[in-house]
């Protein structure tokens, strides 16, 4: 497939073209896939939306910043970005995912984005791998706030506690590579504080940062 028009979209050209075909396979092609790249993608992105709000809110305290780099980098916020450059008609998948409507599953188009950052980190450097985010990106304002987001509101009750953040551990996939289902515990001081499960990891982390929550919030009522 030829990926020039992706590249152009993208505003950067690779030197490894290994490296974006690879973010484009999805697991349910095999072995080699992007769900390394889709690992690091995300922390890719995480640097680089807390390097833009960092320097857009010199006033913010911590946990505004917080909040709002979770905005900017959630599921929606991802496949949104995906959609306006039209990854999904580039990723390789087999064809009962696609059937299924793969290209457009949002979960998939999210992963997808993270992993094709990744790929732009290793080919072009960090400041290539933000330059991307800083060009494709939506601006704040045009970031609905989430109707609900619970690993942001673990994460500052915890703050707020004077506790170390949550950690999320993925416990078991599930199913098929084109209808996962993933289970994640989430710890706090290295107690299981919640568990969880979701069509993608980000989705099963929320729930298990609600189960969480609401644990917490009841142990609020009861002391």
């Amino acid at each position: 497939m030829d990926l020039t028009e992706l590249e152009t979209a993208l505003g950067y050209h690779f030197h490894q073209h290994q490296l974006l075909r690879l973010a484009l396979t999805h697991p349910s092609c095999g072995p080699e896939n992007n769900q390394r790249l889709e690992f690091l993608g995300d922390a890719v992105l995480q640097l680089a939306m807390s390097d833009i709000v960092f320097a857009a809110h010199p006033d913010q305290e911590e946990g505004g910043m917080t909040f709002l780099r979770a905005r900017m980098v959630r599921e929606e916020t991802l496949c949104s970005v995906a959609r306006k450059l039209g990854l999904g008609k580039y990723i390789r998948m087999d064809h009962g995912c696609e059937m299924s409507g793969g290209r457009q599953r949002p979960s998939l188009l999210a992963d997808a984005m993270e992993a094709v950052l990744a790929a732009v980190y290793l080919d072009g450097g960090f400041g290539a791998a933000a330059q991307v985010v800083r060009t494709h990106w939506p601006r704040e304002q045009e970031v609905p706030l989430p109707v609900t987001d619970n690993k942001t509101a673990l994460q500052e009750m915890l703050q707020a506690r004077g506790l170390p953040s949550p950690e999320y551990r993925t416990i078991a996939e599930e199913g098929p590579a084109h209808q996962r289902m993933f289970t994640v515990a989430v710890y706090t001081q290295e107690k299981e504080a919640g568990r969880g499960r979701g069509n993608s990891k980000k989705r099963a982390e929320q729930a298990a940062a609600g189960e969480a929550l609401k644990l917490l919030r009841e142990t609020e009522v009861q002391a």
